[in-house]
């Protein structure tokens, strides 16, 4: 069976009995990073004085294993107790775990998930931004046109939308957002459910002022429902045009957020 375990985003005592007792008599523990987990169990042996069973195994499966991991794995691997935590929060959310839950469905595996801490719903409850449905992007991607495409999709899907960002790229967001939708509020936090939690409301310029030059660690970035944006132009409309591929690549890219390369390619491969 695999157990999908989550952790403290912050503070150890975020973590449930349910979750502590189901670690203790894991056979093997699948971590995104071994050493992580292990200062884990060393803290709730000290704290609350849970003791795991000796001869656990760890396994190292991150983001770029898991893929890997699961290719050389038997379904009859599963028959022990085998439990996957991420370094913080809930597994599959902006961490890997997906993979193998998607495994077990497709070999019959008996698998479940616990309920536990998650920076994506903490953030959203702590924004005050009423709108209660809610969109999550997670980590938008690092340039180009890919970037500024989500990030269009981001401030006007009409719903409340959730981001993370890291520390050198914080400004970035910030400066992007307060150009496109400078009126637009927002709420950023970091640290959450640590010592030093912080929560920043405001627009984008008010929010950068109380930065100033100084950004670390990762953050949750939420943003206040907006007013859809609908586009009447599609990519048939475009391909009806005369227009050389790579113009028209170009014009779709705009519109999907999709990146030209990508577009150039189908229109190509479409021929």
């Amino acid at each position: 069976m695999l157990t999908l375990v989550p952790t403290p985003i912050g503070n150890i005592a975020d973590i449930s009995l349910r979750a502590m007792d189901t670690l203790m008599r894991a056979d093997v523990l699948l971590c995104e990073d071994t050493r992580v987990t292990k200062k884990l169990l060393n803290l709730l042996h000290e704290r609350y004085g849970k003791t795991a069973q000796k001869s656990q195994q760890f396994i190292s499966v991150h983001s770029h294993s898991e893929h890997h991991f699961l290719e050389k794995s038997d379904p009859s691997f599963f028959d022990q107790n085998v439990i996957y935590v991420s370094d913080a929060g809930m597994p599959g959310v902006s961490d890997p775990g997906q993979m193998l839950v998607r495994f077990c469905v497709e070999n019959g595996i008996e698998y479940d998930v616990l309920p536990g801490a998650n920076a994506v719903l903490t953030a959203f409850a702590a924004s005050g931004f009423v709108a209660t449905k809610m969109l999550f992007f997670g980590f938008l991607p690092h340039k180009g046109n890919e970037r500024s495409g989500a990030l269009q999709q981001a401030l006007y899907s009409g719903y409340t939308t959730v981001l993370y960002e890291s520390p050198h790229r914080l400004q970035k967001l910030l400066g992007e957002i307060d150009s496109e939708a400078p009126q637009r509020r927002l709420f950023a936090a970091k640290e959450l459910t640590k010592m030093h939690q912080t929560y920043l409301h405001g627009t984008a310029s008010d929010i950068l002022r109380t930065l100033g030059g100084g950004v670390k660690g990762e953050w949750v970035v939420v943003i206040e429902a907006g007013e859809a944006r609908t586009s009447t132009l599609g990519e048939r409309d475009i391909l009806a045009l005369d227009l050389p591929k790579k113009a028209a690549a170009k014009l779709i890219a705009k519109l999907t957020g999709e990146s030209p390369k990508n577009c150039y390619r189908r229109l190509i491969e479409n021929v």
